[in-house]
């Protein structure tokens, strides 16, 4: 995941309160769910050194509306400046995160941030199909685009013969137009970002746009239920969405895993452990940093011992907790961060992909 979203942070010297809360309001007493966790977070933060100020500044931030329906949480970030960070995830947050400090605590917010896959999802019958956009959001559709048109229908010409023939042809000759359009509009969204397509409706209408997507540059995966129909209440539908989404984060995971895995065959381009890593962050080699922030909070990383590690505008004290100061490294020099368990990472809270050839 890029970090481009909270680079200006390090533009402010802190210290930083964060926190990241459950803010559904899916219940009936949802307001005051929602405000009891905010005050609980406000507390929290004063409690451990916060200026009264900073955590009301958050308490605020927590309890504004979310306009969203559940599950959703929020991160909030903020300095004696300000507010500098609002954001809201897909996710049910049961264990809140609220830290005062010198670096911004974000590893749950990129955790949760990254299980958002961006994807086309194509809902086709045969008078064409809708075509909608996700990202960050795997319910609210960025754009949504409907082609197609309306077939002639058949019973309005009965016996056979060779005026059935003839409607029959045209039917399938508007079947085909509706397919290319489906086709011509997954393809222009798949331009814009996109590189997962999911396709939904009905079974010949999917055959004939698989088809006709033989030469896409992003994966093709195709759904038992769901059409235009469904109207994105199909439950169904939304579970077998959930499943693909998932199953896309795994794999994308065991690809990070088994690169690594290969790299350490070879002895080239990675680095491991807490001490290797924050080298190589210094140097500005790491491409990608994979990290598992239960394992990495129980580090600290000794500034003395890392000349020329840099927090932007941060000066933070000579120890710093490992996980926060690996991420705010990672945004500082460009590199994505992904979240993997120390179980999958060969017994290391982390392990960086390096940007060139670096043998060891």
């Amino acid at each position: 995941m890029k970090l481009d979203r909270i680079a200006h942070l390090f533009d402010d010297p802190g210290p930083f309160a964060s926190a990241y809360v459950d803010a559904s309001r899916d219940q009936q007493s949802g307001n005051t769910v929602v405000e009891l966790h905010a005050r609980a977070a406000a507390d929290a933060l004063r409690g451990q050194g916060a200026p009264a100020a900073v955590a009301e500044l958050v308490q605020e931030a927590l309890t504004e509306s979310t306009h969203e329906g559940a599950p959703v949480s929020r991160c909030v970030v903020a300095t004696e400046r300000g507010v500098l960070f609002d954001a809201l995830t897909r996710s049910h947050r049961t264990q809140p995160i609220c830290s005062w400090d010198s670096l911004p605590d974000l590893l749950g917010w990129i955790e949760d941030e990254s299980l958002a896959v961006p994807y086309v999802l194509a809902l086709v019958d045969h008078e064409g199909g809708q075509i909608a956009t996700f990202g960050r959001d795997p319910v609210a559709a960025e754009s949504t685009q409907t082609v197609g048109e309306s077939s002639p229908r058949v019973h309005k010409v009965g016996g056979g013969g060779w005026a059935h023939l003839r409607l029959q042809r045209s039917i399938e000759e508007v079947w085909a137009r509706n397919a290319r359009e489906v086709v011509t509009e997954i393809e222009r969204q798949v331009r814009i970002g996109p590189s997962l397509v999911v396709l939904a409706g009905d079974p010949q209408s999917r055959h004939f746009v698989r088809e006709g997507l033989g030469g896409i540059e992003a994966e093709i995966v195709e759904l038992s239920s769901g059409g235009r129909a469904a109207d994105g209440g199909d439950d169904a539908l939304q579970a077998e969405i959930r499943e693909v989404l998932r199953e896309q984060i795994v794999a994308g995971n065991l690809r990070e895993v088994h690169e690594v895995k290969e790299r350490l065959g070879r002895g080239e381009s990675v680095a491991t452990g807490i001490a290797d890593v924050t080298t190589a962050l210094v140097r500005g080699q790491v491409d990608r940093l994979l990290i598992d922030p239960t394992e990495a909070a129980s580090y600290t990383i000794n500034l003395s011992d890392h000349p020329g590690l840099s927090f932007g505008s941060v000066s933070p004290p000579d120890t710093v907790r490992a996980d926060r100061a690996l991420v705010a490294a990672a945004c500082l020099t460009d590199a994505d961060v992904t979240v993997v368990r120390t179980a999958l990472l060969f017994d290391t809270p982390a392990v960086a992909l390096l940007r060139w050839h670096q043998t060891g």
